[in-house]
């Protein structure tokens, strides 16, 4: 056989491997995703049921803080913390520990899990936008403009009407959501001007939260967990490993593997699969106001992030 008769195969595996690594990325970013959902509608769930928020917060740091405690050890013997100044550890203790979950989580006490699934997601890049172009001098392209609109309206879509209306205390959540995002976005700037991993700065995270609050929780707060079943304790137990550091691994590997834009871009999908598995799970069904802010904030979201950004075909 000449060599030329072995070129096309050769091609094609070429294209093919290139090809494999994108579809792995995408199932990736796609299992991350469901997780971010699933979190939700799980939170929803435990502070509807037998649990108290303080419970909630309490069983997502446990497993966590105890799994990432290694590697804070190792990365405080390595020095890893040094130089980090007091306000931007302060910013990422805030905007992702303890405050972060007990605002989200007292969101879900009076907002259905839909408004959570489209308000954080579709806020947390307005914020994160904001803090940019004022802290880092970030300049933003037209169609990140334009996905950044529409996921303000998305979110008023979702919220707005509750707060006009005033006919649940549904917005309190909406609120307390819209809180969350922006804690959300100031810890992603913290995060940049930390030069932390993920991982380092999750495990600082998870760690110094359960140390802070274990105390006052087991102390003052109101714990309903001795009566709890023992299903719904086992369902926050099992969220808190897998939204929290199932979704971490499997987003870092679909940013890999797609890049970041590539991946970020499947957080489109967060709203509305959180408001799909609300459906069955917790008998929720968002209104058409609820639906359209929905797919405002979810095109928004891949707008901003590029989905429909034109790119070099391969030669």
């Amino acid at each position: 056989m000449s060599v030329d008769t072995c070129l096309p195969a050769t091609a094609a595996l070429s294209r093919a491997e290139p090809d494999r690594t994108r579809l792995l990325g995408a199932a990736a970013a796609l299992f991350t995703v469901v997780l971010w959902a699933a979190g939700m509608v799980a939170t929803r769930f435990g502070v509807t049921g037998s649990l108290s928020l303080y419970d909630v917060v309490f069983l997502r740091l446990v497993l966590p803080a105890l799994l990432l405690l290694p590697l804070l050890w190792r990365s405080a013997r390595a020095e890893a913390f040094r130089g980090i100044s007091r306000p931007v550890l302060a910013v990422l203790a805030i905007g992702a520990g303890v405050p972060f979950m007990l605002v989200s989580s007292a969101g879900m006490v009076f907002a259905p899990a839909a408004h959570a699934g489209a308000l954080m997601p579709g806020v947390m890049p307005l914020f994160a936008a904001l803090l940019a172009l004022l802290l880092l001098g970030e300049r933003f392209n037209a169609a990140r403009k334009a996905g950044i609109l529409l996921m303000l309206l998305g979110a008023v879509a979702v919220g707005g009407h509750q707060v006009v209306n005033g006919t649940t205390g549904a917005w309190r959540g909406d609120l307390l959501f819209i809180t969350a995002g922006a804690m959300w976005a100031s810890y992603t700037i913290a995060m940049k001007k930390s030069g932390l991993t993920a991982w380092q700065a999750v495990a600082l995270i998870y760690v110094s939260s359960f140390i802070l609050y274990a105390p006052v929780y087991l102390l003052w707060l109101d714990s309903r967990l001795p009566a709890a079943p023992v299903s719904e304790i086992a369902v926050q137990l099992v969220q808190s490993v897998a939204s929290g550091l199932l979704s971490m691994a499997a987003y870092g590997f679909a940013v890999r593997r797609l890049g970041a834009a590539g991946a970020a871009a499947f957080g489109a999908l967060t709203p509305a699969l959180t408001a799909l598995m609300a459906i069955p799970l917790l008998g929720e069904w968002p209104d058409t106001a609820t639906w359209s802010g929905i797919a405002a904030v979810s095109f928004g979201v891949a707008l901003a992030n590029g989905v429909f950004a034109r790119r070099p075909r391969p030669a």
